[in-house]
C-alpha cells in the first residue's frame, strides 16, 4: 500500500508528539484557579521535541525562548524581553526581572515555553523560571531531554509546581507517512519502504526526515515518482559512523 501525496498539510507534519505536546500546553493554560502551570515535555534528542514546541508557539502565540549553553541569568532576562518586544533591554538582573513580571502580568494566560530547559537547571538558574512562574502566574512549559523530570526532583519548589507531563516517543509509521507527505510532496513512498526506515532509524524523528531526504534525491536521480522497498538502493540515514570493511 502507497501513501499518495498530500499538499494540504503546512510545514509542520501533524505527529503524535505535536498533539503531544500540544495537549500539555493546553492543560497548563486551561488549569482551574488554584492549580499550578508549570508543564513538562521531554525525551530523547531528535525525536522532534523542538518543532512540537515551536507548532505550540504558533498555534497559541506563546512567548518561545530556547537556552544555550553560554548563557547567563543576564542572558535568560534579556532574551525573554526580547520576545516580549521590549527592544534592546537593559539594566540590572532585578531591573530586568521586574520588568519581565511587569509585562506578563497584563497578560496573564501568555504562554512561556522554554526549549533547552535541562541547561537552566544544570546552571543552577531554574529558579529563576520558578520566580517568573510564580510572579506573573503565567503558564510555563519547560521542554527538555529525556532526563528533564529527573533533574527537576533536585528543586522541589518547582517540581511541585508541574501539573502537566507529556513523554516524546519515537516515530512510528504513521508519524513517517505524514512526514514524507511534508517532505516528499511530489513523491510516493511505499509503506514497506517508509517501515523499514523507521525501523532502521529507531524512531528518531530528525533520522527519519534525513532518510527522507536521501530517498527524495535518489527518486530524483533515477527519474522515478514511486519508490518501494524492493526498488530502493539508496541509503538510509542511522547514525552510525560508516566502518571500514
Amino acid at each position: 500500500m502507497t501513501q499518495p501525496v498530500n499538499p494540504g498539510f503546512g510545514s509542520v507534519a501533524p505527529l503524535k508528539n505535536v498533539a503531544e505536546c500540544m495537549a500539555v500546553a493546553q492543560k497548563i493554560i486551561d488549569r482551574p484557579a488554584g492549580v499550578d502551570g508549570l508543564g513538562l515535555f521531554y525525551g530523547p534528542s531528535g525525536y522532534g521535541k523542538s518543532k512540537a514546541s515551536q507548532y505550540v508557539q504558533n498555534k497559541f502565540k506563546a512567548i518561545y525562548i530556547e537556552v544555550f549553553e553560554y548563557w547567563n541569568k543576564q542572558k535568560l532576562c534579556k532574551a525573554i524581553l526580547s520576545e516580549l518586544g521590549v527592544a534592546n533591554p537593559k539594566g540590572t538582573f532585578i531591573e530586568l526581572m521586574d520588568q519581565i513580571l511587569r509585562t506578563l502580568q497584563d497578560d496573564p494566560n501568555r504562554l512561556l515555553i522554554i526549549d533547552e530547559a535541562d541547561k537552566l537547571i544544570d546552571k543552577h538558574m531554574i529558579e529563576f523560571v520558578r520566580d517568573i512562574y510564580k510572579g506573573a502566574r503565567i503558564p510555563v512549559l519547560l521542554v527538555g531531554e529525556e532526563r528533564l523530570p529527573d533533574k527537576l526532583k533536585a528543586y522541589e519548589r518547582c517540581e511541585n509546581r508541574v501539573t502537566g507531563f507529556g513523554m516524546a516517543n519515537p516515530c512510528d509509521l504513521a508519524d513517517a507517512q505524514a512526514l514524507a507527505r511534508i517532505y516528499q510532496r511530489q513523491l510516493t513512498v511505499s509503506d514497506d519502504l517508509l517501515g523499514h526506515i523507521v525501523h532502521e532509524t529507531n524512531g528518531v524523528t530528525s533520522r527519519v526526515v534525513t532518510s527522507l531526504a536521501e530517498v527524495g534525491q535518489w527518486a530524483r536521480a533515477n527519474q522515478l515518482l514511486e519508490v518501494d522497498l524492493k526498488a530502493y538502493s539508496g541509503s538510509i540515514f542511522t547514525g552510525r559512523a560508516p566502518r571500514r570493511r
